[in-house]
């Protein structure tokens, strides 16, 4: 994480002395500096085991900031957040098979796959709770296409990665698939492959 030391900005009113990413240009926006800036400070902070409120790589995984202009380039914070969540997952990772032992993990890695795996071989349009029609949620055409292809990679190997899941993105429509459940499950996707990679 050296390379991702934050400038000394934090709060709003601050000046940037260094821009730890580079900044949005003209009319575009991006991730609120002060914001990136203290999350990336208590990240750190937290890794570095000099914190009392320790962050997790689901923390780093559900980071959200503000959009301003003159913020940082979004692909460049989401791309070094995910080096950061991988970091925090292999450490997480380490403290679980020196609880379990090797054996107790790898059940464990392989029971939440089986979850995972489970949820998503539901019939196409049956995987998630739907929102009412008047409500919602991610389209469910969209969802079950991603669904698909998750399952492809935890019964045959089909290349997914972890990138590729951090990164999916669904509309929405009217009746669609309930989008804390399908967060949830795209979560434990990300778990099992940062366990296993």
């Amino acid at each position: 994480m050296t390379d991702l030391r934050p400038s000394d900005t934090g709060a709003a009113g601050r000046t940037h002395a260094r821009a730890a990413f580079p900044i949005a240009r003209g009319r575009e926006k991006g991730y609120d500096r002060g914001a990136v800036d203290d999350f990336l400070l208590r990240a750190r902070e937290s890794f570095e085991g000099r914190t009392a409120d320790p962050v997790t790589s689901w923390d780093v995984r559900h980071a959200a900031f503000a959009l301003v202009r003159g913020g940082y380039v979004i692909d460049a914070v989401d791309s070094a957040l995910g080096r950061i969540e991988d970091a925090f997952a292999a450490r997480e990772r380490e403290a679980e098979v020196a609880r379990l032992g090797a054996a107790g993990w790898v059940g464990r890695t392989r029971d939440l796959a089986q979850e995972v795996l489970d949820r998503l071989s539901r019939p196409e349009g049956r995987r998630f709770d739907r929102v009412g029609v008047l409500g919602f949620g991610y389209r469910v055409d969209e969802v079950d296409l991603v669904a698909d292809r998750i399952c492809r990679y935890l019964e045959s190997g089909q290349t997914v990665t972890v990138e590729q899941v951090r990164a999916v993105a669904f509309r929405m429509q009217r009746g669609g698939y309930r989008e804390q459940q399908v967060d949830a499950v795209l979560d434990a996707v990300v778990e099992v492959m940062l366990a296993v990679s």
